[in-house]
């Protein structure tokens, strides 16, 4: 339901590129993850280091600018959109449910500085994955974090996450970033559904991309991008108009907040920080409350 297997290969090129970004200077940096490069496999770790020479970072920055617009900065800023929305709601949840985690070491580094239990649930080869990768960074997994694996095809997600301890009646903190293309619709809605059980207040963030890319309209400067993921390996199957997004929310009790991309994330995060990267609107980020 959260991410299929072609889709669990891409979880750790987006952690590689938080990890390549902590060696900008603080006041320039946009996502702040001081755990992304431990959680890699070795060889990213030791690719991650050689970029902090500034003039192999530069390099690197730029392939990425020309390979598609926005190519850097749709994962740095959207992570740090997530963590500024989990920040400012500090106190007012009960838990944070992360659907499709990968290697985000979100729930590591909220279990830094608040006790709140946080759900990260994906495949069972990934949440495996992603047990080794903690124990290596950080020594152990911490009391809070728990690693939810889940057979989309087969298993009861309420049920999961409800043996795992998650409480559907208290206030949650819903994550769902970048998967939402790697399924089809009947998945997204069979998600939205399960989620339409969430206690009133909760908060959901995910990302989607264009519909219009996906039919190949419009492929927002990205033609290599959508090369690679629609023609040549078709694993992005989803994609929504920014109109039919609240109606679609709407319809498993939830209310948009705001539908954010590259332009808000530039007068946000890339313009205060001094950073000229290229933006797009190829994907974008919602933020919605359960009614």
């Amino acid at each position: 339901m959260v991410r299929t297997n072609p889709a669990a290969q891409t979880a750790y090129g987006p952690m590689a590129i938080a990890a390549i970004e902590q060696h900008e200077r603080p006041e320039s940096r946009i996502v702040h993850d001081e755990l992304a490069a431990r959680i890699l496999p070795a060889g990213l770790r030791w690719f991650v280091r050689v970029t902090a020479w500034p003039a192999l970072r530069n390099l690197l920055i730029t392939l990425a600018e020309k390979s598609g617009q926005g190519a850097w900065s749709i994962f740095v800023c959207r992570k740090r959109y997530i963590d500024d929305q989990i920040a400012s709601c500090a106190g007012t949840f009960d838990s944070v449910v992360d659907l499709g985690a990968g290697m985000d070491t979100r729930g590591c580094r909220l279990a830094r500085t608040s006790p709140i239990p946080v759900f990260e649930v994906d495949q069972p080869v990934n949440s495996a994955a992603k047990r080794r990768a903690i124990h290596t960074a950080v020594g152990a997994i911490p009391p809070s974090v728990h690693l939810v694996p889940v057979d989309f095809q087969q298993d009861d997600l309420p049920e999961k996450l409800r043996r795992a301890g998650h409480d559907m009646t208290a206030r949650t903190f819903f994550i769902w970033e970048g998967v939402t293309q790697y399924i089809a619709e009947p998945a997204v809605r069979s998600t939205l559904s399960c989620l339409s059980a969430a206690a009133p207040g909760s908060r959901l963030t995910f990302t989607y991309v264009q519909r219009d890319f996906i039919d190949g309209s419009n492929l927002y400067g990205n033609s290599m991008l959508y090369r690679r993921f629609r023609v040549r390996n078709q694993v992005w199957m989803f994609g929504l108009s920014p109109g039919a997004v609240a109606p679609l929310l709407a319809e498993y009790g939830w209310r948009v907040i705001e539908d954010v991309s590259g332009p808000e994330f530039q007068d946000r995060y890339l313009t205060p920080a001094g950073r000229r990267l290229s933006i797009t609107q190829l994907e974008r980020t919602v933020l919605a409350e359960k009614t």
